[in-house]
């Protein structure tokens, strides 16, 4: 593996980088409003967005006095593409496991074994 996806399967391994790409990608924002929803000092969402940009997922400029932050989506193809080369991952339809779900959850509960005392 590249030594580029090792930095994007890294970064991605951590829970905060990961939810700090989803709120990227409704718009750009600036790094205190990416640190809003985090129960964790600035310094500390600084250092996620470190990695992130060393992975390529972010990009980072100064507008003003304020610092903004990108999603560079382009740097997931490449872990993508490695993904798919396994062909294990095949396209899932959401209706039928949701189906699937259901009937599960709305089966009725076994009767217990006849004649056997707690």
């Amino acid at each position: 593996m590249p030594a580029d996806l090792d930095l994007v399967f890294a970064a991605l391994a951590d829970p905060t980088r990961r939810r700090i790409l989803e709120m990227l990608l409704e718009d750009d924002m600036a790094v205190s409003d990416v640190a809003d929803p985090f129960a964790m000092s600035l310094a500390a969402i600084s250092k996620h967005l470190a990695v992130l940009s060393r992975a390529g997922l972010i990009s980072q400029e100064r507008r003003g006095r304020v610092k903004w932050c990108r999603l560079e989506p382009e740097a997931l193809r490449a872990a993508t593409v490695w993904l798919e080369s396994f062909g294990l991952f095949e396209p899932i339809d959401l209706d039928r496991l949701e189906a699937a779900i259901d009937r599960t959850l709305s089966a009725p509960l076994p009767e217990p074994p006849a004649g056997k005392a707690d």
